[in-house]
């Protein structure tokens, strides 16, 4: 951790410089909940004391429509926001988030420029990818009887599983399940999703278990429900499971079979007046460091690839980090990777739909 360490010193010298910067202060928005205290914990301190600058963070539930309103009003508030992957991309299309294709990002700690450092595809236009997490099925221990589920089929058995699931309120993460539970390998997914016949196919596999779904909206819901026993199985966020069990000290289990894996991007609202100040944020969010730092507060994995090894134990509960993330390789079995662009062609289409068999 040597290298990163002096890295880290480099960097905040060189942010400080002797630029004067157009704000004392920003709007940083996060979804809340341990993955937003991860982030501020893991780097926000440390940007204010190497700037000056004064981090205000802000909980939203995710999407574009304050974005949006902000910008149309001409009345900006927020700065710096936390994304999720097809958001950024239609925010981009939309001109509510800055062009940041000529941000600097800073190197590896070993002198790796950042464009062969970040995963491919994870620095876009108008937004810098931070972490990957994974949509995962999780259940509680305590209450799963001698035959516990083990893969995404289960999730879908009611008579083998009897009970209550959880799932989130959203047609994108439910349809990709649907078809994995259904049978379809990880790697044809999105091709059978893009025929009539295929979202037939993943409603009717929602159907066979919609009497049985309790709907979630923010992420704190799913593990309230596992430790309530509301529900025997939950979709929910990898590292809201994860911080349950381990700070919490519940008896949840993640079944890494069949998750979605996803990462989260950091953009910046278009037209803020506080623009360099915000850029200065977004370099600092995403040096390795700070995403090492992130990774041992909250299981999700850096988008660096000078990331993952440097990661060490829970700041707290002490636990070794990496094999709980989703890229650790006995998490890597069986998983479909998001595909954004794909989304972004067609949510409006199937969101639409979803809300309609909602109301069946």
């Amino acid at each position: 951790m040597k290298s990163l360490k002096i890295g880290s010193c480099l960097l905040a010298l060189s942010l400080v410089g002797t630029a004067a910067y157009s704000a004392d202060s920003i709007t940083v928005v996060n979804y809340g909940g341990s993955y937003a205290r991860a982030c501020a914990d893991a780097y926000h301190e440390r940007f204010e004391a190497a700037t000056g600058i004064k981090v205000k963070l802000e909980d939203y539930t995710g999407g574009l429509a304050e974005v949006r309103a902000q910008v149309d009003a001409d009345s900006i508030h927020w700065d710096v926001v936390h994304l999720d992957n097809p958001d950024h991309l239609v925010g981009c299309d939309e001109g509510v988030l800055e062009v940041l294709s000529d941000l600097d990002l800073p190197a590896a700690p070993d002198g790796t420029p950042a464009a062969s450092d970040f995963f491919a595809g994870s620095v876009t236009e108008c937004g810098v990818g931070t972490v990957i997490f994974a949509t995962v099925v999780a259940y509680n221990s305590e209450l799963s009887g001698e035959n516990p589920p083990s893969k995404i089929a289960d999730f879908f058995d009611v008579e083998a599983f009897p009970g209550r699931r959880g799932m989130r309120r959203s047609v994108a993460e439910n349809l990709l399940f649907a078809l994995l539970g259904d049978g379809v390998q990880p790697n044809e997914v999105f091709d059978v999703l893009s025929t009539t016949e295929g979202i037939a196919r993943a409603f009717s596999k929602l159907d066979s278990i919609k009497e049985h779904i309790v709907w979630w909206e923010a992420g704190a819901q799913p593990p309230q429900m596992l430790a309530d026993g509301e529900v025997v199985m939950t979709t929910g966020w990898n590292g809201r499971i994860f911080n349950a069990q381990a700070l919490e000290k519940q008896p949840f289990v993640i079944i890494w079979d069949g998750h979605i894996r996803d990462w989260s991007h950091i953009g910046i609202v278009a037209n803020t007046p506080r623009l360099e100040a915000a850029r200065e944020f977004v370099k600092f969010a995403t040096t390795t460091e700070s995403l090492v730092r992130v990774g041992e507060r909250i299981a999700y994995a850096p988008l660096r690839k000078s990331g993952l090894p440097q990661i060490g134990n829970h700041v707290s509960a002490d636990i070794p980090m990496q094999p709980h993330m989703p890229t650790y390789p006995q998490n890597s079995m069986n998983f479909v990777r998001n595909d954004p662009v794909w989304w972004t062609e067609r949510i409006d289409e199937l969101t639409e739909r979803f809300s309609a068999w909602l109301a069946k």
